[in-house]
């Protein structure tokens, strides 16, 4: 008996017909949208990571030398890959470039609530636009997919800031601070205790005093007080794109669900403008839900014309804890609209039955077994069939079919050649 991999899960047909109809919701919703599909790869040269975000990345990764002496890793994030993809056919691609993909991911990390060593991804992001409606059809259509779902704004919120804000106010401290250990230290803040998160800022370049007023000023949301603190343009200018970015959000109908939030940072260090990160307003799933922003340097850094860009990463492991502790999660089990029932020697027009059924679009399954009549009834309630078909031997003598509703019991013969009928999904009560 072999048991699983840690932080590795299996999804028996119940669990994957949930997750199957939250994927199929989600990219439903982007298609809408104009996002196109790509298919990339498992496995990636490991340099490709190492050079996006250093050598400590190597520790999260599972990485090996392959037999062409090549230095590999299961891929742990999808935005290096279609970077990679973009810089490849920069010139030949329609711009703006609308892409979306899912599928799994692979980071060696601490198995903790909403997060697996194998983890389940839809990426969405836009390339080569600079304008806000770039970053608002991003938050528009993640508000859309979890509104899809069947979750309003009393279950999430987006928190929205701007990387550039962070960084002005910082820039603005009288104190020499190395930014990108401050906006680190920013991100950590809801994970450790004050006083461990003042430590960081300090170690970062700051004073105590100075990291309890950058503290203080991070909880406004009055930009207006933000530009009087740092007096920079910096500050200035990235506030303005903010406030351009939540009118455009305003226009395409998101904004009800963001929320100004300078706490929120987003731990990679390749984020240039707003960002994200969506929560459980009711604070039950500990972690953000899913999170994004803008990276316009990533192109150019990978070796391409400069390409500004923006996208969200929505996990599906966080997300399907929201919709949990909201109820909105689906049920969690098969469904089969006919199952046909042989009695006797019946299998050629069974057969042409359950042939026809699948082809007017209906999930059918026939008897493979040889069971008796009792054992397939049994079997057909438990895969939840909505409706059996019964194709015996003195049904077949009578021109005629009998059809059972599962759900009530009721049952009546039809004639053979009106069954099935022409197109449509008839229910029990349609049959005459």
């Amino acid at each position: 008996m072999y048991d699983g991999l840690k932080g590795f899960r299996d999804f028996y047909p119940g669990e994957m017909s949930a997750r199957r109809e939250v994927t199929d919701k989600i990219e439903e919703r982007v298609r809408r949208y104009g996002f196109r599909e790509v298919g990339t790869p498992a496995m990636e040269r490991t340099q490709m990571y190492v050079d996006k975000s250093g050598e400590e990345i190597v520790e999260e990764l599972y990485h090996f030398e392959d037999k062409g002496g090549r230095d590999v890793s299961l891929t742990p994030e999808l935005t290096p890959t279609v970077a990679r993809m973009v810089v490849a056919r920069q010139q030949a691609l329609q711009k703006p470039i609308k892409w979306f993909s899912t599928r799994p991911f692979w980071r060696y990390e601490q198995v903790q609530q909403g997060r697996f060593r194998e983890f389940y991804q839809t990426n969405v992001d836009i390339f080569g636009s600079e304008e806000p409606e770039a970053d608002a059809e991003i938050l528009a259509a993640a508000a859309d997919i979890m509104t899809d779902l069947g979750l309003s704004g009393d279950d999430f919120e987006f928190r929205v800031s701007h990387r550039d804000i962070l960084g002005g106010l910082l820039e603005s401290l009288d104190s020499d601070v190395d930014t990108t250990d401050a906006i680190r230290a920013v991100d950590k803040k809801e994970k450790i205790d004050i006083e461990e998160y003042y430590d960081l800022l300090v170690a970062a370049g700051l004073d105590y005093e100075e990291a309890e007023a950058f503290d203080d000023v991070l909880g406004t949301d009055d930009l207006d007080d933000l530009v009087d603190f740092a007096e920079t343009d910096r500050v200035e200018s990235a506030v303005e794109n903010l406030r351009a970015v939540l009118a455009a959000a305003e226009d395409f109908g998101a904004r009800e669900y963001c929320t100004i939030s300078l706490e929120t940072a987003r731990g990679l260090d390749y984020y240039t403008g707003v960002v994200f990160e969506c929560f459980d307003t009711a604070g039950e799933v500990s972690r953000s839900v899913f999170g994004g922003g803008r990276y316009d340097d990533l192109i150019e850094g990978f070796g391409g014309e400069p390409t500004p860009a923006v996208g969200v990463g929505i996990g599906h492991e966080t997300l399907s804890l929201l919709c949990q502790r909201a109820d909105v999660w689906p049920e969690e089990e098969v469904a089969t609209d006919y199952y046909v029932l042989t009695v006797g020697d019946t299998r050629s027009e069974a057969a042409e039955i359950a042939r026809e059924l699948r082809e007017l679009g209906h999930v059918v399954e026939l008897n493979l077994t040889g069971r008796g009549f009792g054992d397939q009834l049994s079997y057909a309630d438990g895969i939840n069939a909505e409706t059996v078909v019964v194709v015996g031997e003195q049904d077949l003598a009578d021109d005629a079919v009998t059809i059972k509703d599962m759900e009530s019991g009721d049952q009546k013969q039809i004639p053979i050649d009106e069954f099935p009928p022409d197109g449509g999904r008839p229910t029990y009560d349609d049959y005459e």
